[in-house]
């Protein structure tokens, strides 16, 4: 009977607290609820100056992103309704203003506002805190040690491997060049990219593009990349996924962590080798002494006024950050390059017939063949411009913030760029989804703003690689055309979509054949 008594008492306690903890966690859910709406209601006070196109209660202008390929023409569509800039919501309490013209994004891109805490920060558990998303003193510090790893002396032989790098993939490409079908090119140039910025930056040859797998597993970095991407987008459409713990519940959130894994092991054994080789006392003073030091060099050795140099969390923070950013990107514009070049044969030719003149019989690029292909660097940035690589950014304002129009933002608010939204934008430039090199002739460009055409972002916080990503790429393409004749697949048109750079949903494919071959 005591023990009935004892068991009926337990039993009641732990009723009682399984009541009580529900009480509390929907008190908690009531008031986090209400926190959200009273946000939210601040947001639609503060971006009562910039209307928006009509917005679902519960979803926002989520729905209206099919993720068919048409997403990014919708937003320029958006724009011509809208003009500067307009608020789009992501769900029913994330609000971003989006801006779309160059007089706009001049006032963001002038400041150091930090990155936005949303999208951004699903970022962190594979990039780490480095350059692309920390804020203040740390960031500001991190691009004082890092800058000199992007001196032109320490980019200069870079362009040799660069081109190593893409006449190992030219070679490969002698197979589909016997063949009349197309071929997707997307994944042969982040291999390729891959093996420049292992080579260039952290002085390894991985040989990735020749053995399966790589060395060190490349192609299952470069698969955990491309997933990576993928879910990062899912989780800032997915509304619940917004929640951390929700998320590393969900099946996308394991498969998050598995892929994070693999990247991480990638850079890490990059970094352990390099750590080995510099114990030895006398290779550090034969790699100090050297006149080029390459990235993972000044990352290691990157001293501050305080001779502090950086813990190794940041080090391998800015190793996964330059291993994504200085391949992905930089693949991304090459191909788009390649793929707009294939569909405007009259300025391929143009093209090629300068590179031909340039490299006066030679193969490969030298830097100081770089200044002797104008006309293909035009080309170049009139695809960067239609195809930006990085197709938009966003900030989350720490101080309000007013435009050339008088309108402001209060604090707090997220202020996105629409880099596609500014290159496509018909008060900027004529005939805007037109191929159009000459537009960069320096005549044509003084006219007009400079913020007209970022594709590396500007001011303060702009991309510290871009030297690097347009050596790269004037390196491969002009090989390329030297090599081949590119003709694009009427039937396998690219269907654009962002991801965390400018990708295709159906790949990016295209005919080549020998130049030597031509009629």
């Amino acid at each position: 009977m005591e023990l009935f008594e004892t068991l009926k008492k337990v039993t009641l306690d732990s009723y009682r607290i399984h009541h009580l903890v529900a009480i509390f966690s929907l008190v908690y859910i009531i008031l986090k609820i209400s926190k959200l709406i009273v946000k939210r209601n601040e947001l639609i006070r503060a971006l009562e100056t910039f209307p928006g196109p009509p917005k679902h209660w519960l979803f926002g202008h989520v729905r209206e992103f099919k993720q068919d390929g048409n997403d990014m023409y919708k937003v320029v569509k958006w724009g011509e309704s809208y003009p500067l800039a307009f608020q789009m919501w992501f769900g029913p309490f994330v609000s971003i203003l989006n801006i779309h013209h160059p007089d706009y994004v001049k006032t963001i891109l002038a400041s150091t506002e930090p990155k936005d805490d949303l999208s951004y920060r699903f970022l962190i558990p594979w990039i780490g805190d480095g350059l692309l998303v920390s804020e203040g003193q740390k960031w500001f510090r991190h691009r004082r040690l890092l800058t000199p790893g992007f001196h032109y002396d320490v980019l200069k032989p870079y362009v040799k491997m660069m081109a190593d790098s893409a006449k190992t993939m030219l070679d490969k490409w002698e197979t589909q060049s016997k063949s009349d079908e197309s071929f997707e090119l997307f994944e042969h140039v982040s291999l390729m990219t891959l093996d420049s910025i292992m080579k260039c930056a952290f002085s390894s040859n991985t040989n990735c593009q020749t053995v399966r797998g790589g060395e060190s597993g490349t192609n299952s970095y470069i698969k955990a990349v491309y997933e990576l991407s993928d879910l990062v987008n899912v989780r800032f459409r997915t509304f619940p996924y917004h929640s951390e713990w929700i998320f590393q519940l969900s099946p996308h959130g394991y498969k998050y962590r598995k892929a994070c894994n693999v990247a991480h092991s990638h850079t890490e054994e990059i970094i352990r080798k390099r750590k080995e080789a510099l114990k030895d006392e006398k290779e550090l003073g034969r790699i100090q002494a050297k006149r080029n030091l390459d990235f993972l060099d000044i990352l290691l050795c990157a001293r501050d006024e305080d001779q502090q140099g950086l813990s190794d969390e940041a080090i391998r923070a800015e190793v996964d950050t330059f291993m994504f950013e200085g391949h992905d990107t930089t693949a991304s514009g090459i191909s788009w390059t390649l793929y707009s070049l294939a569909c405007n044969p009259e300025h391929q030719q143009i093209c090629r017939d300068e590179v031909i003149s340039a490299l006066e019989g030679r193969d490969t690029m030298e830097w100081e063949d770089l200044s002797k292909i104008p006309y293909t660097t035009m080309c170049i940035k009139e695809s960067l411009r239609l195809y930006p690589p990085v197709p938009g950014m966003s900030r989350k304002i720490t101080k309000p913030m007013t435009f050339f129009d008088g309108r402001t933002v209060p604090k707090g608010c997220l202020v996105g760029t629409s880099i596609f939204g500014i290159h496509r934008n018909a008060t900027v430039w004529e005939n805007p989804n037109a191929f159009d090199p000459l537009r960069f002739l320096p005549k044509n460009s003084a006219k007009r703003s400079p913020h007209a055409f970022v594709p590396f972002s500007a001011g303060p916080r702009n991309c510290i690689g871009q030297n690097f990503a347009m050596n790269e790429m004037k390196v491969v393409v002009a090989q390329t055309l030297k090599r081949y004749q590119l003709t694009e697949d009427p039937m396998k048109k690219p269907k654009m979509i962002p991801r965390l750079v400018l990708r295709s949903l159906n790949g990016i494919h295209v005919k080549i054949k020998p130049v030597d071959l031509e009629p």
